[in-house]
């Protein structure tokens, strides 16, 4: 195990916690990480993009002259690709993009993903996260002190004055526990989460694990 110090919203430092090695001190796999964020993202693509073949526009049944002795190039239908108001060559069709990708893959990825987190010095922990108000103030003297430039913070509720505190800073983004991924991990500088989400997360693991 190792200790990592706790800080409070004003960054001094309060006390530490014990991250689990199983969950925080994973060697890192980065074709994994990257299967679970294409995964992520091509989940989220709705693949509603679609456009007309020749075959789909509507009229152009008739020959537009005949085949020979005109001088101009033979032509079938006005609805061929060529012609203005035509069909599309390999027209892009409406297509599922999911992919899968099974339990343990994901967990693993994940405990890779915020091990290296930790590894970087990009990991913190806060006692506690609570603000009086939904005021964006509040929460932007809290990422001023922890020197938040782009962080994730890690909730082991959802503490709807936090959420709507945090939702005007571009540099700060909040997610409920239940909702941890390893996308969200990667593509933000810094990991915030607080000593019940870590403590929930380390027993929640266990008992799937």
């Amino acid at each position: 195990m190792a200790a990592i110090k706790v800080l409070n919203m004003k960054g001094s430092e309060v006390g530490s916690i014990e991250l689990k090695d199983e969950f925080f001190g994973v060697e890192y796999n980065g074709p994994l990480i990257h299967q679970a964020v294409v995964t992520r993202l091509a989940n989220e693509r709705q693949g509603t993009k679609s456009t007309l073949t020749r075959t789909e526009v509507r009229g152009g049944g008739i020959k537009p002259w005949r085949q020979k002795g005109t001088g101009r190039a033979r032509q079938g239908s006005i609805r061929a690709p060529q012609w203005i108001k035509g069909g599309v060559v390999f027209a892009p069709k409406s297509r599922d993009f999911s992919k899968k990708m099974n339990v343990k893959a994901k967990r693993s990825a994940l405990y890779s993903a915020l091990s290296q987190k930790v590894a970087d010095g990009e990991f913190i922990v806060v006692d506690e996260l609570k603000v009086a108000q939904a005021k964006t103030k509040e929460m932007a003297a809290f990422a001023k002190a922890l020197n938040l430039n782009k962080a994730l913070v890690v909730m082991d509720n959802d503490d709807v004055n936090v959420i709507r505190a945090a939702a005007n800073l571009p540099t700060v983004n909040t997610l409920p526990l239940a909702q941890l991924n390893t996308y969200d991990v990667v593509v933000n500088e810094k990991i915030v989460m607080t000593v019940a989400a870590v403590k929930k997360f380390q027993k929640e693991e266990e008992v799937n694990s």
